[in-house]
């Protein structure tokens, strides 16, 4: 009964029928853009959308909660500890913490779910692999003490608060063994079912996923911090912003996560909802295959930082939603170059291209999601880009399609997000300024690889900052980092984001941090 009662609630909001103008009390409903999801297993997510899932699904030993989103605390740990040299890292864990499916989680789930990220090398796998951690060596690195005890050894000496921040990743998310190893096909350790379905011990249970149409999370009475206030959470894919509006007008959802400036603006008349606006991490970029030949021209490259509109985009279609923000790492944080030093100049961008010898421009094909404000970013830049005489050519798709492309380096220029796995600084610096092995087999793919960009003395550059003990030599050292890449190389940075997050006057509790895995809904209430 249970089940047919679910169906038929999830057929009813999924309606946008005139008629319905209330969502039940016990079920937050939630519209939208989910179309990058292309995973649920935590081993592989590696986009905006499922992180947000998967942190309400899946705990972790150590992470950032509902009210100090500035240290790294245990969550699943009781305690830790860490060894004189810095290499072994003890962490013993809460008493009768269980998973939805009932099963106990143990320091036995926690080595099976770390290893597993090495032992099936997925997108992700690249943030273990730097403590180096590798699939012949990974099950002795990562070991069981007794039930509720965990050690796992590091290759070298790092700063702690790094190996402490990686355990409170998405990719470190606790997984229930018994569970997964009952599904498992062909020795994968349960992947091909955990991406669409899920073996969690967090606040909710993902009943449901069906892609670019919903996914379903029910309360887990049993969470270690207590029950979920709301029962229910349906997050509705409603990919454009107009269609969210309506909704939310109509109380046909609860929170609407995706509408335009203008949208925003026209509902300010509106007495039964609210508009909250929420700081995030997420940084926006252009990026340039350095298999391009004209793309790895620094003169080229120079010239494209001169011919961006970003306060022209910013005080219009963006307005609210974006500020300029012109290096790797996100403001507000420790070691974040807050110098914007580029905007448009139509004039310079078209000297430096006749210096690098394309006095007439060049053209260029342009891969962008299909939704605003991607569509409008990219038509600005192909005008401003034509003023040069660079001719753009705009391919648009789904962004798991564009994502999909990325990760097999086939673009040439691409504009995409990146948010920050953990709040340290070398969270980006280790995707934007390293790339260990650019070879098209390399078991490590940050971004500097997608966009097979070859720097080994940067990357020597980014691990030297990685393990400086001193707090103020090494803030300098990716100050240095983030001036060295904004003046050169296939990455420009334009924008940094604020989420404006549209809710009916009832809902209160709704949390969304400054990364897409922390957004909690076990506070909200109706």
């Amino acid at each position: 009964m249970r089940r047919l009662l679910l169906g038929l609630l999830l057929s009813a909001t999924m309606l946008s029928s005139p008629v319905l103008a209330e969502t039940p009390a016990n079920t937050l409903v939630v519209a939208k853009n989910i179309d990058d999801i292309v995973t649920m297993d935590p081993a592989e997510i590696y986009e905006l959308s499922n992180s947000e899932v998967a942190v309400n699904v899946y705990d972790r030993l150590m992470g950032l909660e509902i009210g100090d989103m500035a240290n790294v605390a245990p969550k699943v740990a009781e305690s830790y500890s860490v060894s004189e040299d810095g290499k072994v890292f003890t962490f013993r864990l809460k008493p009768d913490i269980k998973f939805h499916s009932g099963n106990p989680l143990t320091a036995e789930d926690v080595e099976f779910s770390l290893e597993r990220v090495i032992l099936l090398n997925l997108t992700p796998a690249y943030l273990f692999q730097a403590l180096g951690w590798n699939q012949e060596n990974v099950k002795d690195m990562v070991k069981v003490i007794d039930p509720l005890t965990l050690e796992f050894t590091v290759s070298e000496k790092y700063a702690p608060t790094y190996v402490l921040n990686l355990m409170s990743t998405v990719t470190s998310s606790i997984v229930d063994k018994k569970e997964a190893l009952a599904h498992e096909k062909d020795g994968d350790m349960g992947h091909d079912w955990l991406k669409t379905n899920s073996a969690g011990s967090g606040a909710y249970s993902m009943r449901s996923w069906k892609a670019n149409e919903s996914v379903i999370m029910e309360a887990n009475p049993d969470f270690r911090l207590g029950s979920p206030k709301i029962e229910r959470v349906i997050i509705r894919h409603i990919p454009e912003g107009s269609a969210q509006r309506l909704l939310i007008e109509k109380g046909d959802v609860d929170i609407a996560r995706n509408l335009t400036p203008d949208q925003i603006a026209g509902i300010a008349g509106n007495s039964d909802v609210v508009v909250e606006t929420y700081p995030k991490a997420t940084v926006y970029y252009l990026g340039l295959s350095q298999k391009v030949e004209v793309l790895r021209n620094p003169k080229v490259q120079e010239a494209l930082r001169w011919l961006i509109d970003y306060q022209g985009m910013v005080d219009t279609f963006l307005k609210g939603q974006m500020k300029v923000h012109q290096a790797f790492w996100p403001s507000g944080f420790f070691a974040s170059l807050e110098d914007t030093p580029y905007r448009l100049d139509v004039a310079k961008a078209k000297a430096l291209l006749a210096e690098a010898g394309y006095p007439d421009g060049f053209k260029i094909q342009f891969d962008i999601a299909n939704t605003q404000p991607y569509t409008a970013i990219a038509q600005s830049i192909q005008s401003t880009f034509g003023e040069a005489g660079i001719e753009v050519t705009i391919n648009s798709a789904e962004v798991k399609q564009a994502l999909t492309k990325y990760r097999a380096r086939q673009q040439e220029m691409i504009y995409m997000y990146w948010g920050p796995d953990y709040l340290d600084p070398n969270a980006n610096a280790d995707s934007f300024a390293s790339n260990p092995d650019n070879s098209d087999n390399s078991p490590s793919k940050p971004l500097a690889w997608r966009n097979s960009w070859d720097i080994p003395d940067i990357t020597a550059e980014t691990r030297a900052a990685l393990q400086e003990s001193d707090t103020e030599k090494r803030r300098q050292m990716y100050l240095d980092l983030q001036a060295k890449l904004q003046k050169s190389g296939p990455f420009i940075n334009m924008f940094q984001e604020s989420e404006q997050t549209v809710m009916r006057k009832n809902v209160k509790g709704f949390f969304s941090g400054p990364n897409a895995d922390l957004v909690f809904y076990r506070e909200v209430s109706k």
